[in-house]
């Protein structure tokens, strides 16, 4: 039997295994065992399970073969390269990166790297070089994870290649089959495009920063606005009185109940590039695609994107949101930013109608519910080997900005038993509250910022700024933390001498999943050809908000890196956002047969 060019799933699942197996020669490097377990579990429903049962079989393969795979891997730009004696597969992905052109400098820092690394670890490094959307990175780009992965503990450096490994095979079976993310490859380019805009301070330095009202976040909102209208085909396009992008995308009977989604494009400081953009982009393509098609749903397709959910430029957070459940407080109109411009005059400068916001409120009665799609940002789904995940709940949170005082004074001068230094005090409060936290499963407490405003190296701090984020699966659970907290913070207080003061600027309930609506995620999942995963979200997301008016589920793309978020090196791929597409629309297509 000949295999054919380029080869299918059902071919695959009913070839003799001699021959799917020389038609995946070179799958994994010099490694034929994990093709040939895997064909003694056919049939496969799609590529995607394929895929998982690798990563399966590679994880049941015990260390020893687990170390012999990564060995097998040649070194970045080495001897093998040059020497010209790499597999076929490795030497197209060595140039298509670049390292064939690699300057002599370049040559001999790579390989100073190289053998740093191996001995450090007694295995080679190993990386996809070929990239998150499979068409290369940069060798700068290469050198700098190197750099960087050198300093990891050598079992997650294990761990790290073995992922690596598998997204080398799963670019190389696309290749072999003639697949190609090409949803998800215009879901990067949307996000990637975006990350163009930046606020001042941070642009300069390549660093991605969108707060609330900037220039730069008002061109993201323009340029979503655009995209949504001229690319994807919505029908009605606008920004709302806080700076929403609200695009519909109109049902066959508009009378029936709309579905919501959505999700933020505002970051964090020196933030990534998926957190919050993805879902909103993931809807987008969706709409896309039914365009495209000339294809309606039978009911009104709401896509936001929110103006702020990350609490960067005001102490106020889910502004975006919260005014779709009725809940932006007026007194926020008044806050100040770092620079002392308010609220209400970054709106009035931005064009925005603040005697339009109560006319946000949505009526729960004209909804389905609300569904989002997210980036993890955590490390569970990439250990996993899964790219998606099912959320079942949002733990609750609370946060506080507080600001201790006391007295500054000469650094020299005054006598350690007679210092009033509130930044020791704040720093004795966060030892506290790791502690308490670390007590008590599933819950966690994060001190973020603590600033010394103009503050001095000789001068004994006189104030001290902190910000508190306390969050756990229950509310009783992080409530009975915050109150334990605040308690410590009065006490260190009247011991030492300090006043304070501390303000409340978000608090969110748990949110737990809708179960017919998690259930319709799970779905989507299993219509992929994964195995369903559930997990909770210790992250907080726009849906809790939602939670508050309407059934709310959400589903969770696998992140690169571990799963690193707020930081520039959270990642993800084009084939994990092509599935994360895949299972939106099923959601949608499923709604539409009910």
């Amino acid at each position: 039997m000949t295999a054919p060019t380029p080869l299918t799933l059902d071919w695959f699942n009913k070839a003799p295994a001699d021959v799917a197996l020389a038609a995946l020669d070179g799958l994994y490097e010099h490694s034929p065992w994990i093709v040939a377990v895997a064909l003694d579990r056919r049939p496969y429903a799609s590529l995607a399970q394929l895929k998982h049962a690798f990563v399966e079989i590679v994880r049941d393969g015990g260390r020893d073969r687990q170390l012999a795979l990564v060995r097998a891997h040649p070194e970045l730009a080495g001897k093998a390269m040059v020497e010209k004696s790499l597999t076929a597969e490795s030497t197209g992905e060595q140039k298509k990166a670049g390292l064939t052109d690699c300057t002599p400098e370049e040559m001999a820092h790579i390989a100073r790297l190289n053998r740093a690394y191996v001995d450090k670890f007694g295995f080679p490094f190993v990386l996809a070089v070929r990239g998150p959307r499979g068409t290369g990175l940069h060798r700068s780009e290469i050198i700098a994870t190197v750099e960087r992965r050198i300093g990891n503990h050598p079992d997650f450096e294990l761990a790290e290649n073995l992922r690596n490994i598998h997204r080398i095979a799963e670019i190389r079976l696309n290749d072999k089959f003639g697949v190609s993310p090409d949803i998800g490859n215009q879901v990067w380019d949307w996000q990637e495009r975006l990350a163009t805009h930046s606020d001042p301070g941070y642009a300069e330095n390549g660093q991605l920063t969108v707060t609330y009202l900037t220039d730069a976040h008002r061109a993201c909102a323009q340029r979503i606005a655009h995209w949504m209208r001229d690319d994807c085909g919505f029908d009605d396009v606008s920004i709302d009185a806080v700076g929403n992008v609200v695009g519909i995308y109109h049902g066959t009977d508009r009378s029936a109940k709309r579905l919501l989604t959505g999700s933020h494009y505002d970051t964090v400081r020196n933030g990534g590039k998926y957190d919050g953009r993805l879902g909103i982009f993931t809807a987008m393509a969706c709409v896309r695609e039914l365009h495209r098609a000339g294809k309606r749903l039978p009911y009104d397709f709401e896509v936001v994107g929110f103006a702020e959910e990350e609490g960067q430029r005001y102490k106020a957070t889910f502004l975006g949101s919260g005014a779709l459940v009725g809940q932006f407080d007026p007194a926020w109109l008044d806050q100040q930013d770092a620079d002392g411009i308010t609220m209400r005059s970054a709106m009035e400068h931005a064009g925005l109608c603040i005697p339009d916001i109560p006319k946000l409120k949505r009526d729960p009665s004209r909804y389905q519910g609300f569904i989002e799609l997210h980036i993890e940002q955590g490390p569970v789904l990439t250990e996993l080997g899964l790219p998606l995940g099912v959320v079942t709940s949002i733990n609750g949170s609370v946060r506080y900005f507080g600001e201790v005082q006391g007295m500054a004074s000469h650094a020299g001068t005054t006598p350690m038993g007679t210092r009033r230094d509130a930044a020791t005090a704040v720093a004795e409060l966060s030892l506290f509250l790791e502690k308490r936290a670390g007590s008590v499963p599933n819950l966690v407490g994060t001190m973020g910022i603590m600033t010394v405003p103009n503050g001095s190296t000789n001068v004994v701090p006189g104030r001290c700024q902190f910000t508190l984020d306390i969050r756990a699966t229950t509310n009783d659970v992080r409530d009975a933390c915050a109150a334990d907290v605040l308690a410590e913070l009065k006490a260190i207080c009247e011991r030492r001498g300090l006043s304070y003061k501390i303000d409340e600027t978000m608090r969110a309930a748990a949110a737990p999943s809708a179960p017919p609506w998690q259930q319709r995620w799970e779905h989507a999942v299993e219509a992929t050809g994964l195995p369903v995963f559930r997990m909770p979200s210790g992250a907080g997301h726009d849906a809790m908000k939602l939670h508050e008016a309407m059934p709310q589920a959400m589903l969770f793309v696998r992140g690169e890196n571990s799963g690193i978020s707020h930081n520039p090196l959270e990642s993800t791929t084009s084939d994990d956002m092509q599935l994360g597409v895949e299972a939106f629309m099923h959601v949608l297509n499923e709604l539409a047969q009910h």
